[in-house]
Formats: structure tokens, C-alpha cells, sequence
């Protein structure tokens, strides 16, 4: 009888027997692997955690010892050990999210899903529940070798070590990966644990020698191996590096052998101060292809074959990704200059061709976002210039040095942010929806969005051709969208997409929006409005030809995929008033809201970006009638525009 649709919550753990505990973990692997298949999501990650993830449960007592996950992409064991068994929808809209929810589960602590923050976290929490008489209460926070590259980390530490008066379990879940293998000093650190040929003999051949001697030498070699952890740590000096710390040391601990961690844990829990605990895992752990799978061993998954891992049903266009990645590479066979940053996401942004073609000229800092751009401002006034590819949600964490260490020092330094806007079923923490809204106001920056794959290659070649400022070219998750070409290229390079005589509306595109716009523009005309339609291309700064056009127009209409408080739309309208430019203004885009899960289409859907809703709120507008015109947030479409028509000539 299978054991996993038992578990409704986390004590339903404690009457299991270890055997039982071991079944329950195929169970769990087998369970992932036929779900995470059919929805997509992030597949190896959570394998690689399913006996950790165990054990926590059933030597802490969740929510009442609060579990901290860092980036909480690991967190479907967690889910399923919680009485969340429902994965028929996860991560879409009214399903399971990918992430920590706390509406989900009050299991659930932290959604942020960003890395590095978890001992922060962990760190305010236990001091809360000391000072508030709650110290008995254990606070359990999981990282990740690959977090333990980004400085909140060890801003925590430092901070951590300087009250020992609480309980607080830090568990380094380490597999050597983060996306891809972990980088830097702190990795080559941890690699020699793992790799020790003293830890791994012992470890293996004790463990067949005593298992071969019966359960009595079994219940020995837990004790020995107990005591010989301690001189591996210091065979290693893997100790040491916590100790300095004044920050107790358990491990390393065999992250799969559920007895060994149960045992390490427990031993973790009556310690009474800051203790951490250092478990080996293995990503993908249970799946051959994942395995086996040098790029990233199944961090993130689309549709895949249950049993062969090939990716199913994948669409027919190229990325956004992809197009960047060769213009890249092209550029960097003219120009010996350029080099490439990126934080611990060398394949996901595209970098990985650039790097085998020039593997001197690409640097992974790991998950250091700000220090990725205050470095870059040094290889700027080195003479180099940088291309600092990040996903756009990411290049939230290093706004200050963006500001302070690149735009005031007026740095060439060019930021390429994949995954802006609305980016879908990841979440809130995940769309790169600020971009726009934040990047702005560094005074001197200039930002380019393009509408297809020419515009994008058009545009990163312009902004690595400024060298004296900041430039960012940001696009979308996903496919490409189709090429749109111009009809004509205004003197500051202002693409007219589409002119009507007698123009009522001008419609501005922000980057893939412009194809809504130019529907919008379609639809408008079946209703004798006349309209233009423009992609600015650079979208900061506003284009002198933007101002001109719409002092022709009796109403200007922008629209992007990003946050419509502080966006591209605000700026228009700013520097319209500016020049003396009365024409009338709306800035249409996402709400300032934090956007749950949910297909892209589905969320812009909700926020009133479709051609047929603006096209709507246009015509009322237009015509006079009293129907306000979608500004980020969810309208249902009642009427459609023939029905308009008819109510402006009943008026």
C-alpha cells in the first residue's frame, strides 16, 4: 500500500518506521517525476532534496518551527509532506505555485524565491521569537551551496554568530550546483569536501563492511561514523571555516541516507544555539536523465517524456534568448573589448556560446548580482566594456550599484535583461515587471526594447556602441515575436509601424507590445478612427519625434508590459508637459500589484492589455462616451465596438 497519500501533514512522518521512511522517498521521486512532467517546473532541484526534506519533517515540528527555503524553488517535497498532493495544475493559475505561498499553507514563511536572503530571514525570525518568550521554538532554514555565493549569506553569518543564544539550524543543501555547477573560491572549498578521498573511502567501504556484519554492526557504524565526523571536517578544515565564525559545525552528512541525517539533525536540535548542518546531495537525484544532464541537470522543466526526459510539445520559434546569444558572439568577433558578466546564469541568459567561442572573456561571479555591476564599472574604466546579462527580476538586487557605481560614474556598461515583463507561471518574485519603472530615473541611462529579432539585433549593437553611459536592452521570456517591419524610420530612429489619414490616436508600442498596437490600430479604422502607430525603439530617453507626433494627435496611448506606475507611459506624459504639449495621455500597463501565477496571456488579459480591450476603451474615449480607459487593472469587456458606435450616436 502506498504510503505517500497517507501523509496529510508533517506528523504523520513520526509512526513511520526508516524502512517505511525510505519508501515513502521512491514514492515521493516517483510521484515528481510523473508530475513535474506533465506541468513543467523545477524537477531536479527537488529530487535532490526528497530525503532532506524528510528528515527536517520529522525532527522539527513545521509551522511551529518555521522552515526558511532559499529561493524556495526546492519546496515541492515540502508542499507534498504538508498535505498539498494536488500537482494536476501546478504553477497555473488556481493551481499549486512553484513557490513558498503563504496563502497555500501556514507551512509557508517566505515567498521573496530571490537566493540568498534565507539567514536573513532566518536570522530576524529566531531573534523575534527569543524576545517575544518563544525560544524554545526552532528555526530551520535551508541553503544552498550556490546561495552561499551571494553576500546576503554571509552578511547573515557574520550577524548570526553574534547572539548564540537561540535555535537556529542552518542546513547547507550542498550539490555542487546552483543553475549550473557552483563557481568561485567557496566552491572549490566545498568541491574538496565532497571529492576527499578520505571522506568517500570511509564513508562507502565502512558503510559495506558494517552492513555486511548485520543490524548490530549497522547500529555500531551509525555510532562511528558519528565520531569520524568530526575528524573529516577537520581532515578537510571544512570546520574551521564555521568555527571562526563561533557557529557549530554538524557534517558533512550523506544527504540521501535518511538514518544518518535523522541522526545529525536530532543532534542539531539539542544543541540549543546556531548550529549548521552540512548535507552532500545529488541534483536530480533518481532520474537518469537528469543525472546525466551536464547543463543543469533538469533545474527548470517544460513538458517532458516521464521516462526519457525529452522535451515535449516545444515551440516552433526561436528564443528571445537565442537571437541575443548570436548577436552576441557576433559582436564579439569584431570588437576584442567586449566581454560578458553574468550571476550563476551562464546558460539560461544566453552566455554559454559566447563563452566556448571566447572562454577568456566571460565572468560567472555566482549569485552576485551587485557585485556583478560594481565590477563591471571597473572593467568600464579599464577600457573594456561589459555585457551584463541578468534576468530582469534580478536586476532588482543591484540597483544601487546600477545607480551609484555605473550611471554616476557615466560607465559603458551594457545590461541585457531577459525575462521583462510579465514573465508568467514563476509568480510574483519572478515577472520583470520594475525594469522599466526603476531603471529609469538613473539619470544618463538609455533603454532600448525591442519589438522582434532585427530590432533586437539592431539594438544591442547600438548599445554597445555608447560608451559613455549606461545602456539596457531588455526582452521577453519565451519565443520570438514575429518581425514587424517599419514603414518608416523617423531622423532619431522612431519606427512608424502604422499611418491613417486624418490620425486621431497616436499608439505607442513598448518593445513586443508594439504588435498589440498595431491590432489596436486595425481595429480602430473598422471604427473610422484614424491612428498612428510608433515603436520609440530607445524608450529612454523620450525621442524628439515622439513629442512631435503627438502634438498631431488629439490622444496618445502607451502601452507596456511593465508596471504602468513610474513606467515608460509616465515619463511620455512628463516630458510632453515639458515641451507644451497639451495632447491628452494614457499610460497603459500592468498594476502595481504583486501578480500571482498564471500564463502571460492570462495576466495581461487581467490587466486590460488586449487589442480588443484598449481598442474599446479607445473608441469610448474617442467618441466621447463616459467608459474609463483600462489602466492596469482587470475590466470585464461588456461592449463591443459596434455597440459603442451605437450608444455615441443614442447620445
Amino acid at each position: 500500500m502506498a504510503i505517500l497519500p497517507s501523509i496529510t501533514g508533517p506528523r504523520d512522518l513520526d509512526a513511520l518506521t526508516p524502512d517505511e521512511l525510505r519508501r515513502l522517498a521512491d514514492e515521493v521521486r516517483t510521484f515528481l517525476i510523473e508530475n513535474v512532467s506533465r506541468t513543467g517546473g523545477h524537477l531536479g532541484p527537488n529530487l535532490g532534496v526528497v530525503e532532506l526534506t524528510i528528515a527536517l519533517h520529522r525532527v522539527f515540528d513545521s509551522p511551529t518551527d518555521p522552515f526558511v527555503f532559499d529561493t524556495g524553488h526546492q519546496s515541492y517535497v515540502h508542499k507534498l509532506l504538508t498535505g498539498r498532493q494536488d500537482f494536476d495544475d501546478l504553477r497555473s493559475r488556481g493551481g499549486l505555485a512553484g513557490y513558498p505561498q503563504r496563502t497555500e499553507s501556514d507551512h509557508d514563511v517566505v515567498e521573496s524565491s530571490h537566493a540568498s536572503s534565507s539567514l536573513s530571514w532566518a536570522d530576524g525570525i529566531s531573534r523575534a521569537l527569543t524576545r517575544t518568550g518563544r525560544g524554545d521554538r526552532h528555526v530551520v532554514a535551508v541553503v544552498g551551496d550556490g546561495s552561499l555565493t551571494g553576500g546576503m549569506t554571509w552578511e547573515a553569518l557574520n550577524n548570526i554568530s553574534d547572539d548564540n543564544d537561540r535555535r537556529l539550524i542552518i542546513v547547507v543543501n550542498d550539490n555542487g550546483r546552483s543553475y549550473a555547477p557552483t563557481i568561485g573560491g567557496m566552491a572549490r572549498y566545498l568541491n574538496k569536501v565532497r571529492t576527499a578521498d578520505a571522506y568517500r573511502s570511509l564513508r562507502h567501504g565502512s558503510a559495506s563492511l558494517f552492513g555486511r556484519l548485520g543490524p548490530a554492526a549497522r547500529a555500531m557504524y551509525r555510532g562511528v561514523r558519528g565520531g569520524t565526523r568530526g575528524f573529516l571536517s577537520r581532515f578537510v578544515n571544512n570546520e574551521a571555516l564555521y568555527s571562526n565564525l563561533d557557529i557549530k559545525y554538524l557534517g558533512p552528512v550523506d544527504g540521501h541516507d535518511i538514518d544518518a541525517l535523522l541522526e545529525t539533525l536530532r543532534l542539531a536540535k539539542g544543541v540549543g544555539a546556531p548550529v549548521i548542518v552540512h548535507a552532500i546531495t545529488e541534483k536530480g537525484r533518481g532520474f537518469r536523465p537528469a543525472v546525466e544532464d551536464e547543463a543543469d541537470q533538469f533545474h527548470a522543466v517544460g513538458k517532458i517524456d516521464p521516462v526519457t526526459g525529452a522535451t515535449l510539445g516545444g515551440g516552433t520559434g526561436g528564443s528571445w534568448t537565442d537571437v541575443f546569444s548570436r548577436e552576441l558572439v557576433a559582436v564579439g568577433e569584431q570588437r576584442d573589448d567586449v566581454i560578458a558578466i553574468t550571476a550563476a546564469m551562464l546558460r539560461p541568459t544566453g552566455l554559454l556560446p559566447f563563452a566556448q567561442r571566447f572562454p577568456d572573456r566571460v565572468q560567472d561571479v555566482g549569485i552576485a548580482e551587485q557585485h556583478a555591476v560594481a565590477s563591471a564599472a571597473g572593467l568600464a574604466f579599464g577600457g573594456l566594456h561589459p555585457v551584463v546579462a541578468i534576468y530582469a527580476t534580478f536586476m532588482n538586487r543591484a540597483f544601487d550599484q546600477v545607480l551609484l557605481d555605473v550611471g554616476l560614474h557615466r560607465a559603458g556598461v551594457t545590461f541585457v535583461l531577459d525575462r521583462a515583463g510579465v514573465t508568467g507561471p514563476d509568480g510574483p518574485s519572478h515577472h520583470g515587471i520594475w525594469d522599466l519603472a526603476m531603471l529609469q530615473i538613473v539619470p544618463h541611462i538609455r533603454i532600448a526594447a525591442p519589438r522582434d529579432a532585427q530590432r533586437l539585433r539592431e539594438e544591442f549593437r547600438e548599445a554597445v556602441a555608447v560608451g559613455d553611459a549606461p545602456t539596457v536592452v531588455r526582452f521577453p521570456k519565451g519565443t520570438v515575436a514575429e518581425e514587424l517591419p517599419a514603414l518608416e524610420r523617423l531622423h532619431d530612429g522612431v519606427d512608424v509601424l502604422a499611418r491613417m489619414d486624418d490620425p486621431d490616436v497616436l499608439l505607442v508600442g513598448i518593445g513586443p507590445m508594439a504588435h498589440v498596437a498595431v491590432d489596436v490600430a486595425e481595429r480602430l479604422r473598422a471604427q473610422g478612427i484614424g491612428s498612428t502607430v510608433i515603436d520609440p525603439r530607445w524608450v529612454v530617453p523620450v525621442q524628439p519625434s515622439v513629442i512631435e507626433l503627438a502634438a498631431e494627435h488629439r490622444l496618445v496611448i502607451t502601452i507596456e508590459d511593465g508596471i504602468r506606475v513610474g513606467g515608460v507611459g509616465t515619463r511620455v506624459r512628463q516630458v510632453l508637459r515639458e515641451a507644451g504639449v497639451d495632447t491628452a495621455v494614457d499610460e497603459l500597463g500592468v498594476p502595481d500589484e504583486f501578480i500571482e501565477h498564471a500564463s502571460r496571456d492570462e495576466i495581461l488579459a487581467d490587466a486590460g492589455l488586449t487589442a480588443a480591450k484598449i481598442a474599446q476603451d479607445v473608441v469610448a474615449q474617442v467618441l466621447g462616451i463616459r467608459l474609463p480607459i483600462a489602466r492596469g487593472a482587470a475590466m470585464p469587456v461588456d461592449e463591443d465596438l459596434d455597440d459603442l458606435a451605437h450608444r455615441r450616436d443614442e447620445d
